[in-house]
């Protein structure tokens, strides 16, 4: 499996240590599925952890506790921002229909905070990197729609029947040549994933640049806003060693760009 080079920001480094970011999750309360919820916290915390030690000022907050005006008055500051995976979207959102396969819970507070967030981002241009749910969140905020499940039998995107643990998958992924993300992870990085639903028709603004085997989109940027989705979950312990760390890099690289072009400006 790829691993990847160290990132060269150190957490001395003032260019990454002046930038806070926003690592964005649904809830922290789960009592319904104490081990779905333990696995969840583990990569979400791990996120939150790598970015600080990049020396980022690294913050979480979770939507769905604390809703619309909150979340965005909290993170208004904020240089960058993660969103990070878990329920299901409501299909409501996307013209879908409920009763698919595979539905599980929903969480309408989170879910109109984290499109609310989104939807910001993309106004402001606040660099916003989505993973699972937050790609999904992305073009769903942009007017997409979202496959509700995939028919996986081969266990590509997850594996089927397994305990929480054990759900992620890894399989490779095909990224568009001169894509923000290949110049990050190269044109086939392997990832790892456990997901059953996927991007649609694609959103306002955002063009696919990776597909897994079977055609699954696999990651999107938006066309001109600093706005990237992927898939996968580069935070799971199982992701090629240095990938979170490349595509946070990417992130602080994106950020230092931004302000030295307003600072062009003023």
């Amino acid at each position: 499996m790829t691993s990847y080079a160290a990132p060269t920001t150190r957490p001395s480094d003032p260019a990454v240590a002046s930038m806070r970011l926003a690592v964005v999750e649904v809830t922290r309360h789960r009592p319904h599925a104490p081990e779905y919820h333990a696995y969840v916290e583990e990569m979400n915390s791990r996120v939150r952890e790598t970015a600080a030690a990049a020396g980022w000022r690294a913050t979480r907050f979770a939507a769905g506790d604390l809703g619309v005006d909150e979340l965005l008055r909290l993170t208004v500051d904020h240089d960058a921002i993660v969103v990070l995976g878990g329920e299901d979207l409501s299909p409501r959102h996307y013209g879908g229909a409920t009763g698919y396969p595979g539905e599980g819970r929903h969480d309408p507070v989170a879910d109109e905070a984290q499109l609310a967030l989104v939807r910001r981002a993309v106004a402001r241009r606040t660099p916003l990197l989505g993973v699972c749910r937050g790609h999904q969140l992305i073009n769903v905020a942009l007017g997409g729609d979202l496959v509700q499940h995939l028919d996986d039998e081969d266990g590509l995107h997850r594996t089927p029947e397994a305990p929480v643990a054990e759900l992620m998958h890894p399989h490779g992924v095909r990224l568009e040549p001169g894509s923000r993300l290949a110049q990050v992870l190269g044109a086939a990085p392997v990832v790892q994933s456990a997901h059953h639903q996927a991007v649609g028709r694609v959103g306002d603004g955002l063009r696919v640049v990776g597909r897994a085997a079977d055609g699954t989109v696999e990651a999107v940027e938006h066309d001109s806003a600093p706005i990237l989705g992927v898939q996968w979950h580069p935070e799971d312990r199982g992701a090629p060693v240095g990938q979170l760390e490349a595509l946070l890099a990417s992130l602080a690289e994106t950020v230092a760009t931004r302000a030295d072009q307003e600072a062009l400006v003023a």
